[in-house]
């Protein structure tokens, strides 16, 4: 059985950049606060904690004082930066410069609104850490949609502008775009999209990996897919991977193998997430070789 890792799967540059600054300041210090998991991958975070790394919440932050605490790439609302500033916290600030741009462009059309009354409208998960950090540029006001029906939140009587978490589908995007459009045009009786700005802020490092998974999972008999459970672009990509080739198994760890029938399978692929890294799909393609070694 041939064994192949998927070269452009694994951490994108953002959390390359978080985990680097949290390894750097936990060989100074030997700890370090992390507000929230600093990636959806279980694996990673377990070596991270041995390292010294503490995973706390927003309720935590609170009641830290005089201490440092990593902001992940995903990015931070307004709040949490004041809550900084009172708590005399030492902010080390991974933020995704995408995740940074984008916040930019989202508060600065919020800031634009007044006028028109128009309504800040995010295409991303409800709950999201990223997504957080985007709707508190807008004082929680921002509408989320996440499915189809989650368009009539929507007042389209009102201007819409509209933005994307980075780390959603491009299709699902442009599918919601065309969703809002089409209302637009039922209610006004024309094709009238003036009071409809559509931004695609979604990370080309993460769209540009779908079309390189689909080549990839049509290559091989099996596709192992390695994400963490809570990962959003994990479950966007899988979806990837499955649309191609049915074989496609999501696991996040190496012990989910054993529930996967592999027998006569002569091919399997691995791959995974922006947030999976590349020693954990090392260590599902080593589990898979010894497992043939002992067999043969």
């Amino acid at each position: 059985m041939k064994v192949t890792i998927d070269p452009n799967s694994g951490f994108c540059f953002g959390v390359v950049f978080a985990i680097q600054m949290a390894e750097d300041e936990l060989e100074q210090s030997g700890t370090l606060y992390c507000l929230g998991d600093i990636v959806h991958n279980n694996k990673e975070i377990e070596r991270l904690k041995a390292k010294g790394l503490k995973i706390i919440n927003h309720d935590d932050l609170k009641t830290l004082h005089d201490c440092k605490v990593l902001i992940r790439a995903h990015g931070e609302p307004p709040e949490t930066y004041q809550t900084a500033i009172q708590n005399n916290i030492e902010l080390i600030d991974a933020s995704c410069p995408v995740v940074l741009k984008l916040q930019n462009r989202v508060r600065t059309s919020f800031d634009d609104i007044e006028e028109d009354k128009g309504q800040i409208v995010i295409y991303g998960e409800v709950g999201h850490a990223e997504v957080e950090g985007l709707v508190g540029q807008t004082n929680n006001n921002a509408i989320i949609i996440s499915k189809e029906e989650d368009i009539e939140k929507i007042d389209f009587t009102k201007p819409v502008y509209f933005f994307s978490q980075t780390t959603k589908s491009t299709d699902g995007f442009y599918k919601m775009q065309k969703l809002i459009e089409d209302r637009i045009q039922s209610i006004q009786g024309k094709a009238d999209h003036s009071n409809f700005v559509s931004n695609d802020t979604i990370c080309r490092q993460v769209s540009n990996r779908e079309p390189q998974l689909r080549k990839f999972a049509t290559e091989h008999d099996v596709i192992l897919f390695v994400s963490g459970k809570k990962s959003s672009n994990g479950k966007a990509l899988y979806g990837v991977c499955k649309s191609e080739n049915p074989n496609t198994y999501f696991i996040s760890e190496t012990e989910e193998i054993a529930e996967i029938n592999l027998d006569g399978v002569k091919t399997v692929g691995i791959c995974g997430a922006t947030s999976t890294p590349m020693w954990l799909m090392e260590e599902v393609a080593n589990s898979l070789r010894n497992k043939e070694k002992a067999i043969a």
